[in-house]
Parts: C-alpha cells; sequence; structure tokens
C-alpha cells in the first residue's frame, strides 16, 4: 500500500503531477476475493464480489467537479472517473474509488464513470447521475433518471438477478443555504433523500444502498485561513460557511442533525426487504478535523477551489467509506483521520464475508453461504 505522486502521463485528462492515493498488493485472500457460489437471493449475503453494478445519487462532490483540475477554471469541469463512489479511471494501484477496489473483486463490474463530462454523456457518466449544484430536493429526480437508464440499458444490466450497489452523498449544498432557507432544513434534506430511495425501493431489486453521511462543513472555515480567493469564493458558493453571525457551533450541530435524520432512514425499518437494504456510512459524522499537514490544514485535500476534493482527497475518502462498508451496523467508524488514509484496505471478516447490513450485523451466522469453487 503506498501514497505517491502521478506523473503526467494522462495530460488530455488534466491529471497531470497532482498528489493521489493507491492501494497495491490489495489481497484477501482466495476465499474473501471470490464470489458466492450461488447467487444470492438475501440481501445479508451478498459479498463484495458478488457486486454486478455500481450506482450513484449526489451532486458536484459525487460528479467530481475539480478532481483533475490544477487551476480554479479548471474546477467547473467533472471529473467523473475520480469520483471516490462511482469512478474508474485508473487503476486501484494508481487511485483508491469504491469502484477500483470492486473491480479487484469482480471486472465485470458494470457502471462506474469514466473521464471527464456530465450525467447526460453516457459513455461517462454511466450509472453516476450526481449533478453540481444538486440539493436533496433535486434525489427523487435522480433517482427516476437511474430507473430509466436502467431499463434502458438491460441488455447489460439483468434488473432482476444482478446485485446493485447504490452510493448516496448529498446535503452539503443545503448545509451550505440552511442558515437562511429554511426549506433546507435537516428534517426536509432526510424527507427528499427517503422519497429518493423509495422510488428505488420500489422500481429496483437487488439493491445495497450505501448512504454516506454529512460531512461537518465548519471544517473549511479552518481549511480556508490565509486563503484569500477561497474565502471570496465560498461567499456564494457556501454562504452559511462565510455568515459570521452563523457559529461554528451552529453549523457543527445542523451537520449533526443532518446525520440524525439520515439514520433514522436507516433505523426506521422501511427499507427492509430479502433483496433490499439502506446503510448510513458514519465515518464523517464525529470528524471535525480538516485534513491537516505539518500543523496546517492540507490543501492537497481540496480542489483549487478549497471546497471541493481533489483527487488525493477523493482517493483519501473512498478509503475510510470502504472500511465503513465493511464495518458492522453499530460498530462504524464515526470519527476518522482524514489527514491521512485507511491503508491497508481493510478485507472482509472471514466469520461473516458480506458487505454489511443491519440483520447479518446482529447474527451472520443465518446468512453464510459457500463460496465459489472458481
Amino acid at each position: 500500500m503506498r501514497i505517491f505522486i502521478v506523473l503526467c502521463i494522462l495530460p488530455l485528462l488534466g491529471y497531470c503531477t497532482l498528489p493521489d492515493i493507491g492501494a497495491s498488493g490489495y489481497d484477501c485472500g482466495a476465499n474473501l476475493m471470490k464470489k458466492s457460489k450461488k447467487v444470492p437471493t438475501n440481501v445479508n449475503s451478498v459479498r463484495p464480489a458478488d457486486i454486478k453494478v455500481v450506482m450513484a445519487l449526489g451532486d458536484s462532490l459525487t460528479a467530481a467537479n475539480g478532481a483533475g483540475a490544477e487551476d480554479p477554471l479548471a474546477v467547473v469541469l467533472q471529473y467523473r472517473g475520480l469520483a471516490f463512489q462511482a469512478g474508474g479511471d485508473k487503476s486501484l494501484e494508481e487511485h483508491v474509488t469504491i469502484p477500483n477496489i470492486l473491480k479487484k473483486y469482480n471486472s465485470d463490474l458494470f457502471g462506474y464513470s469514466t473521464g471527464i463530462g456530465s450525467p447526460n454523456v453516457w459513455e461517462i457518466a454511466k450509472l453516476n447521475v450526481a449533478m453540481p449544484g444538486a440539493h436533496a430536493d433535486d434525489m427523487p429526480g435522480q433517482a427516476r433518471q437511474l430507473v430509466s437508464l436502467l431499463h434502458q440499458h438491460n441488455t447489460v444490466v439483468d434488473m432482476n438477478n444482478d446485485w446493485k450497489l447504490l452510493n448516496i452523498f448529498i446535503g452539503g449544498n443545503d448545509l451550505c443555504r440552511y442558515c437562511s432557507r429554511p426549506d433546507y432544513s435537516p428534517q426536509k434534506c432526510g424527507e427528499h433523500i427517503g422519497e429518493a430511495i423509495q422510488i428505488i425501493y420500489d422500481n429496483v431489486p437487488r439493491v445495497i444502498v450505501s448512504l454516506t453521511g454529512m460531512l461537518h462543513l465548519e471544517m473549511l472555515r479552518r481549511s480556508d485561513t490565509g486563503h484569500f480567493f477561497c474565502t471570496s469564493l465560498h461567499t456564494k458558493e457556501c454562504t452559511c460557511e462565510s455568515n459570521k453571525n452563523y457559529t461554528n457551533a451552529e453549523i457543527a450541530q445542523a451537520a449533526l442533525d443532518y446525520n440524525k435524520y439520515e439514520m433514522d432512514l436507516q433505523t426506521s425499518g422501511r427499507f427492509e426487504k430479502d433483496d433490499f437494504t439502506l446503510v448510513v456510512q458514519p465515518f464523517f459524522s464525529q470528524t471535525t478535523v480538516p485534513p491537516m499537514k505539518d500543523g496546517k490544514p492540507d490543501q492537497t485535500f481540496f480542489a483549487p477551489d478549497c471546497f471541493h476534493f481533489s483527487q488525493y482527497g477523493h482517493a483519501m475518502v473512498s478509503t475510510h467509506l470502504w472500511n465503513n462498508i465493511l464495518e458492522p451496523v453499530g460498530m462504524k467508524t464515526k470519527n476518522v483521520n482524514i489527514s491521512a488514509p485507511a491503508i491497508p484496505l481493510t478485507c472482509p471478516d472471514a466469520t461473516c464475508p458480506f458487505i454489511r447490513t443491519t440483520k447479518n450485523s446482529e447474527d451472520c451466522s443465518k446468512y453464510i453461504t459457500a463460496v465459489s469453487d472458481v
């Protein structure tokens, strides 16, 4: 496992000389990397190698705006192939993303994004329908778009039999405006996310929904210190951050409230059935210290606007998200050090080698299945 500098071998994609994080030598042993002997029929028995399709809903962070940017102008570009939830550019040894990890388990994985482009360019976006500027109330529309795409591409996606991982990360734009817009409240945010998941629940079988919890935007105030361009830009990009009448404590409490309503969607049980589940990944929920280096906020983590993640930031986040995905519900890490990657990457628990769900976290023994001989 290593962190390294990627030299400019892909200049047309804008990745020149930008720091990145790769995970070389990731190998969990033959049995833990294999598919199930028979395609699971129960969502609590799905191994990472059983995932055939990866999908994503979200905003500019999931669209990976600016991830490969070397100047502020390039932040408008959507580097979807680098996105932590949905990107498939490079190899895992060069850049950590959830799809790049899953490709180690299943080389036939489908749906991840490659290259730079908007969600309406199928060849680039695939099943990452995240839209820059999106708020939680845009999630139902994205969910309907995703259902439509799955039906349009039924020659490559077996709707009834393929296991699908849906990654969702939303709410940053809501929190950035919540101090002046009650309609972007934590409760409303949770309701809109629930509406979107309901659409998938009603129309798409065999889905694990992985909802990444809200991050703490008060970290931006610390990371902006001394960067006049970024503080000026954020006056419009994130008005609550620049509103000094809105205290750090209030921003922090709002983030906790958003996380609460997201967690309520999981604990309600409304999205539980034999072939569907929702799991919240809470690694951001108590992470309040920005990425640091030599005692100062590490701007390497961010794109040139000090707001979006750089490719290094996307890879960093991916390592912690993957750990959360494989941690049991109720025992997931909630406070991580985003100054350092979670390397080596986690392997599935040999006693419960599945993507963790509420039910297999309570008692995994009833869901154990045989592993493939191949």
